[in-house]
């Protein structure tokens, strides 16, 4: 008889289900619902999942949640019941494609991939790195990847919803049921899944995701709190729904009869952040108690907020004027705190309707605000936010699978691909980004010495783009360096520029070494050949003008210091008839030109780089530069619109490298000066004379008369493009010229 009793319960309880699963849909939906009930229900038997809970169990409450409480669409549904098929049948999708349609089918796989993410997620919230535990800062940066993750991963949104929902589930179950694994998953949820729900506006699943974490976070008081509420619940409601009509009644009055005003309830972990924000106590939070009253124009809001003042006393330093003032992320409305007659506090919200479509649904929708996000992140981001909530609003709208998956697509996003590294941890490149790209994006070392990469356990080839999701495991030698191929665009192992930068530096930095090797054994034969061996050689720099011996090295190997002059150095520093100067004294020296980093040229951020001015073009700061990575002797600068780079640039383009001049010193620069003018006497005079009064050392001159007409040509040294400008517009006025200018 009990048996029997038993029987009949539980097939009214599973007729209430049904009917509860199949609410709003049309006969052949509710027919496939009732289908995927028993089909589920013959699969998973009385297996379990981790938690302890029953698979029929959780996939039962998931279809419950998206059908009564987010009332999406058949698809959703079948999906929250067959969820574990695939783990738990041979050939599942497959079957499942077959028997309740594609559709289902690829939700169902989209909830599989996220559930296999999970592990990899929880080693991630409990990563630290080799150093120690990571900063909190770094911790919340990759929490924020991988909640963009989550979105980038699937292909419908409705995939997210249905993870949502399973959380939900799973914590239900563990409040029913306590576990040890329910701290770990609260924390979790309050990390990712609930600001997840933030964002894309699914209060519904929101506010008890957090109230339930919290409970199990901080139990005692999470208790105090719901104690304090539950006291006065019945009288709390009461209050606000005479507040509600009274503020309806006085609003009519005055000609605002199409406001709406409703009751805004105020959820326990909200309370507790607040308090704890504010440092007050639970009988200081104002908007336990709260109203929202929408109108239509803005006049209406100040018209609303001063019928609240005259039925209620204001709260001194409790209003503020977010329609005049907004904050930063456009949120608007008016905040006031009023105190009933009775001493009870009530929040009172104010805002247009436009107002409130751009707090709920727009790019300022206060996920910011909520959570406290940086005012600096990505722009782009938040209006897919703002996307995939419109489209979460037009959810009822959309009867059509296909349409979802579109709309979706519309919004993804989809410049960013988010892949994984062995140890879990997610990193955020380019799309189209390589193996090469993410080891750089870990560690410039890793970049260097990666010789192969296995994506997902197999083993690609390095310019094979990345995908979201992706496991990337990079194979490296314990030592060696990139190839230039990297850097030939044509064969695409490379697309940050990140990661092109450093392969750059690298060679840079090897051209430097080789220099640097050249010129040591130029040195040490000369100095062999002298018989000087003995001599050290930080004081022959030291004879030559240079800090270090490095620096002699180089400018040997480039010809800028001769092996006269070494000579010279050896005997002492006593120039002899008619050798050349030592280097310390030649222009060669003193220039900005001839340094590199800090003597007045920027490599890419790299200092003590060998770097030379081209002749051709001559640069002066701040004239546009570019750096040619010539063979043996360095960095060639060029003048960015100079004709030879550009032919360099174009047959040689990864020998480009980026240039910037460095701050101003002391350092002169080469330049080319043509005066054209009408020949007469005394006209070179006249011009030398204003080139020494511009204080412009002229090192070489050329000068050519032909049928009255002079064509004069002078090398002179200047400090910057303004001292050029001044002499050249001085030498403009000199009697007789026609034009001046540089070459």
């Amino acid at each position: 008889m009990v048996s029997v009793v038993h029987s009949v319960a539980a097939q009214s309880d599973l007729e209430h289900t049904l009917q509860a699963l199949c609410a709003g849909l049309s006969r052949e939906d509710s027919e496939r619902v009732c289908q995927a009930v028993g089909f589920a229900q013959s699969i998973y038997g009385d297996q379990a999942l981790g938690s302890g809970e029953g698979i029929w169990h959780h996939a039962q409450g998931m279809a419950l949640i998206l059908a009564a409480g987010l009332r999406l669409d058949a698809d959703c549904r079948l999906a929250a019941l067959l969820f574990a098929v695939p783990t738990c049948a041979e050939h599942g999708l497959e079957q499942l494609g077959n028997r309740f349609g594609g559709a289902a089918a690829r939700l169902v796989d989209g909830i599989f991939r996220l559930h296999r993410m999970r592990p990899i997620q929880r080693g991630f919230v409990a990563h630290s790195s080799e150093s120690g535990e990571q900063a909190p800062d770094e911790m919340r940066a990759q929490i924020e990847v991988l909640r963009k993750m989550f979105l980038a991963v699937v292909e419908d949104i409705r995939v997210v919803l249905l993870r949502l929902a399973s959380r939900t589930q799973t914590l239900r179950h563990y409040a029913n049921a306590p576990d040890d694994l329910r701290v770990q998953v609260a924390r979790e949820t309050l990390e990712l899944y609930s600001p997840l729900a933030n964002r894309l506006g699914v209060w519904e699943l929101k506010w008890e995701l957090e109230d339930l974490s919290f409970r199990f976070l901080h139990p005692d008081i999470y208790k105090r709190i719901a104690r304090q509420l539950d006291e006065k619940r019945a009288e709390r409601e009461q209050f606000i729904a005479d507040a509600v009509l009274r503020l309806k009644r006085e609003l009519a009055a005055v000609g605002i009869a199409d406001a709406e005003v409703c009751g805004r309830p105020k959820h326990i972990y909200s309370i507790w952040n607040k308090m704890r924000k504010k440092d007050v106590e639970f009988s200081e939070v104002y908007d336990v108690r709260a109203l929202r009253v929408i109108v239509e124009e803005v006049r209406d809001c100040y018209a609303a907020l001063g019928i609240v003042h005259n039925l209620w006393t204001p709260i001194p330093r409790e209003f503020d004027d977010y329609i005049s003032n907004p904050k930063g992320n456009d949120y608007r409305s008016l905040h006031t705190a009023v105190s009933c007659p009775d001493g009870r506090a009530l929040e009172v919200q104010i805002r247009t309707r436009e107002m409130h479509r751009h707090a709920e649904l727009g790019v300022a929708a206060h996920w910011r605000y909520k959570e406290g996000a940086r005012a600096s992140a990505d722009g782009g981001y938040d209006e897919k936010i703002a996307w995939l909530r419109q489209l979460l609003v037009w959810k009822n709208e959309v009867s059509d699978s296909s349409d979802w998956v579109r709309r979706y697509k519309e919004a993804a996003l989809d410049e960013t691909i988010y892949v994984l590294t062995p140890q879990g941890r997610v990193l955020d490149l380019p799309r189209g980004s390589t193996p090469i790209d993410f080891a750089y994006r870990v560690h410039t070392d890793l970049g260097h010495r990666c010789r192969g990469a296995k994506v997902d356990g197999a083993l690609v080839t390095l310019n094979t783009p990345l995908s979201t999701g992706q496991r990337v495991e990079i194979i490296a030698a314990k030592q060696g360096g990139p190839s230039r191929d990297w850097l030939n665009t044509a064969l695409g192992f490379l697309l940050t520029h990140r990661a092109r930068a450093k392969v750059r530096q690298w060679f840079s930095s090897q051209a430097l070494e080789q220099s640097v090797a050249d010129g040591r054994a130029i040195v040490a034969r000369e100095l062999q050949r002298l018989g000087e061996t003995s001599l050290k050689l930080d004081e022959l720099a030291a004879r030559l003008g240079f800090a270090k011996s490095d620096e002699l090295f180089v400018a040997v190997a480039r010809a800028d210091v001769t092996l006269r002059q070494i000579q010279t150095a050896v005997r002492g520093g006593e120039a002899q008839p008619g050798e050349e100067k030592p280097a310390a004294e030649t222009p060669v020296k003193k220039r900005k030109g001839s340094g590199s980093g800090e003597n007045g040229i920027l490599i890419v951020g790299i200092d003590k780089l060998l770097t030379q001015l081209a002749g051709c073009c001559k640069p002066v700061p701040p004239d546009p530069i570019a750096g040619f990575v010539t063979r043996g002797k360095g960095v060639s600068i060029h003048r960015a619109d100079c004709r030879n780079f550009a032919k360099l640039a174009a047959t040689q383009p990864e020998r480009v490298i980026e240039t910037a001049w460095g701050a101003a010193g002391e350092g002169v620069f080469a330049v080319d000066i043509v005066v054209e003018a009408v020949d007469r006497q005394g006209l070179l005079r006249d011009v030398s004379e204003v080139l020494a009064r511009e204080k412009i050392n002229v090192i070489a001159v050329s000068t050519l008369s032909k049928r009255g007409s002079a064509n004069m040509r002078f090398t002179g040294e200047v400090r910057n493009l303004a001292q050029l400008r001044q002499a050249l517009k001085a030498l403009r006025e000199v009697k007789g010229v026609v034009g001046a200018r540089r070459t």
